[in-house]
């Protein structure tokens, strides 16, 4: 069953340019983010990061992880080692870490509100990334009064 919404008026121009630039910066950051969270958890789960890998989990060609790569290093937060794979510099790291904390919020969030783990997961891919921080903190109170109740 679809409920139909009331249509809502238009927000001001300069409010909702805002909006849309916020959501073009959150795609820009959202590949970064990947690629880094992606990286830790190579190291973590193999002890190695390589670009072969990253491109078969990423469902993408190597080319563009090596491209990628290229955009992450000149931003600070991947470094190469010759025949060593990809390693996170401290930025990078604090990067994953903070990715994979939204990532886990998000999927912790959906499954709570009646989503499979599956979806949830899924879901979070994209909504771990455009969230905001107020939406987050959101999340997190829902969780914690939840918990608290049950």
């Amino acid at each position: 069953m679809r409920r139909t919404l009331a249509p809502r008026p238009l927000p001001p121009a300069e409010d909702q340019a805002a909006r849309f630039a916020r959501q073009r910066e959150a795609d820009r950051t959202a590949t970064a983010e990947d690629y880094v969270e992606l990286i830790a958890d190579l190291l973590r789960a193999d002890g190695e990061a390589r670009a072969v890998d990253i491109a078969r989990r990423m469902g993408v060609s190597q080319a563009t992880v090596t491209a990628t790569i290229g955009r992450l290093q000149r931003d600070g937060l991947v470094e190469t080692k010759p025949y060593r794979g990809l390693f996170l510099t401290d930025a990078g790291r604090d990067m994953a870490a903070a990715a994979k904390a939204r990532h886990e919020l998000v999927v912790q969030f959906l499954i709570a509100v009646g989503l499979d783990a599956e979806t949830a997961e899924q879901d979070a891919e994209g909504i771990e990334h455009h969230a905001s921080e107020a939406a987050l903190q959101a999340f997190e109170r829902f969780l914690a009064a939840r918990k608290a109740a049950g």
